[in-house]
């Protein structure tokens, strides 16, 4: 479990200023809060869609001290319904983790849209 200082208030919980990420293997997260409530589940976006890419804005790499030399990482909320195939996946507002001085920030982008998880189960 690593704790990190949001940089930049979360949407719906804007009063949150430290939250732990617990990671449950290689391709799931969850995100809480400092007293142990779960806020998202969060999912490694490249796992299940290989070509997902995007900048990170000038603003949160200046935000999160981000260089070419960060170690970062990158998630996604999921919300995980029955059934799986149904599940959705939030390609729109990944979460920025930078591991270098323990600070994240969720970034909204114009470009991508939720995503049903069954589009990348069967590919």
């Amino acid at each position: 479990m690593q704790e990190f200082i949001v940089k930049k208030p979360i949407s719906g919980f804007e009063n949150v200023e430290r939250v732990v990420l617990e990671k449950i293997d290689d391709i799931v997260s969850v995100l809480k809060d400092k007293e142990g409530n779960v806020l998202f589940s969060l999912i490694n976006p490249f796992v299940l869609k290989k070509d997902y890419t995007f900048d990170i804005p000038a603003d949160i790499k200046v935000l999160l001290d981000i260089n070419e030399n960060s170690k970062i990482e990158v998630y996604v909320n999921a919300v995980i319904r029955k059934p799986l195939e149904e599940s959705l996946v939030n390609f729109k507002a990944p979460f920025i983790f930078n591991y270098d001085n323990h600070t994240m920030a969720q970034v909204v982008l114009d470009d991508v849209k939720y995503a049903k998880l069954g589009d990348f189960l069967n590919n």
